[in-house]
């Protein structure tokens, strides 16, 4: 059964707009935990403009289940990370000037720089996912550095404008899901999923996790933050259980 990370990042979003204490993105860690979460993830960016270092820290102290820390390979983001330790670290491409993360890692290019990363992770025992689009190549030279976990970027899938474009993509990350499990990774996946069209990815065998944020937290703001983690885990658990119109 597929399991569901719950990205907290947009509730520290509307915190940080107005520089206070509220929403906590902690509280609503704990409160999706609550609703059936199997995991939190958060993403300390460089710029701080979401996810900040005390959220991480109590975050750290909070979770329950499993801390899922998406992060650059940045000197001072590793640092924090090492000493922190979640449970899991997701390399991710990172530029400043981006709205969200605008595709997967580019993991053929960065070998020697990702091997090390993931070396100095594994050595505390932190296991290392690497964010990467649904290319054999990337598969490939994920399994070449080290690295056990990949999350399949769904961005391109959620992005379709077509049917025809949209199966175009899912025949791509389910190649790729294949391609993964026969090299003995474990296959988790994200990034635009919504209500809508999740079922297609959750359906997918081999696929271990979504990681899922923005449209939680922003159904969230109509039903509340426990009832939009439920409905997305009926989507998630058993797909054809609660259909949307």
């Amino acid at each position: 059964m597929v399991k569901l990370s719950v990205n907290v990042d947009h509730v520290a979003t509307v915190r940080q707009a107005r520089r206070i204490s509220e929403p906590d993105p902690v509280e609503a860690a704990v409160l999706a935990e609550l609703a059936g979460a199997d995991g939190i993830t958060i993403h300390l960016r460089e710029d701080r403009r979401h996810i900040q270092d005390r959220d991480l820290f109590l975050l750290r102290e909070t979770v329950k289940t499993k801390l899922n820390l998406e992060m650059a390979l940045e000197k001072e983001i590793i640092n924090i990370a090492l000493t922190v330790r979640p449970d899991q670290v997701t390399f991710v491409p990172e530029k400043r000037e981006e709205i969200t993360t605008e595709g997967g890692l580019d993991v053929v290019s960065k070998r020697k720089k990702i091997a090390q990363a993931i070396k100095k992770f594994h050595q505390k025992n932190i296991p290392v996912s690497l964010f990467i689009d649904s290319e054999l190549k990337q598969i490939k030279a994920s399994v070449q550095v080290g690295a056990k976990i990949i999350e399949i970027n769904t961005g391109k899938y959620s992005e379709s404008q077509s049917e025809k474009e949209e199966e175009k993509e899912l025949k791509k990350i389910r190649a790729a899901v294949q391609y993964a499990l026969s090299r003995k990774m474990t296959v988790n996946a994200g990034h635009g999923l919504n209500y809508k069209n999740v079922k297609q990815i959750a359906d997918i065998d081999g696929i271990e996790e979504l990681n899922i944020g923005h449209s939680i937290i922003s159904h969230s703001v109509f039903v509340g933050l426990e009832n939009a983690v439920k409905e997305m885990l009926a989507l998630v658990k058993e797909p054809v259980a609660w259909p949307l119109k």
